[in-house]
């Protein structure tokens, strides 16, 4: 089983760096250029509501100075006024998603056109998380976690993400 799982994610390693990796340049002294249809894909790539995107977004996260090219704020304030990890359930890493979501889809002036799929990602995100955990406490945190979800939803905006946005990769 862990075996299958390290294979799982060096699989998703390679086709994060396939799918979103900047084109090669010819000599190592000039800075790659990305397209702004690349970057668009890359960041469709990285914000779906499934597994398959939340496994390439963490790898990305994890190697996100490789990816530097892309110009992609990593920065983020977690889950802003709330609480990071309410009765101990773990939600930094959907924010720090949802974060990256709602920052570079503003910087690229798409926020609109992708806030409701970004938001989608956040509530998978945190149900994956209460998966993790059985019982009353995981009906305790998908409760949470909707209820995030439908703050996000109604009142999620850029003003409030944009605060922050000298905390890097928090």
């Amino acid at each position: 089983m862990v075996g299958r799982s390290r294979a799982a994610l060096a699989s998703a390693a390679l086709i994060t760096t396939a799918v979103i990796a900047p084109p090669a340049h010819a000599t190592g002294s000039q800075a790659r250029v990305v397209t702004m249809e690349q970057k668009l894909a890359a960041l469709a790539v990285l914000t779906q509501p499934t597994t398959s995107s939340a496994i390439k977004w963490r790898a990305a996260w994890q190697q996100r100075a490789a990816l530097t090219d892309f110009g992609f704020d990593w920065t983020s304030d977690l889950c802003s006024g709330s609480l990071d990890m309410p009765l101990t359930f773990d939600f930094r890493m959907p924010c720090r998603r949802h974060d990256f979501g709602y920052r570079n889809y503003r910087n690229v002036g798409r926020f609109a056109e992708h806030k409701a799929r970004v938001d989608s990602a956040f509530l998978f995100d945190m149900r994956a998380v209460c998966a993790r955990v059985k019982g009353v406490r995981e009906a305790t945190c998908r409760g949470i976690a909707w209820s995030y979800y439908q703050a996000v939803r109604r009142f999620g905006s850029l003003a409030r993400v944009h605060d922050t946005a000298g905390v890097p990769g928090r």
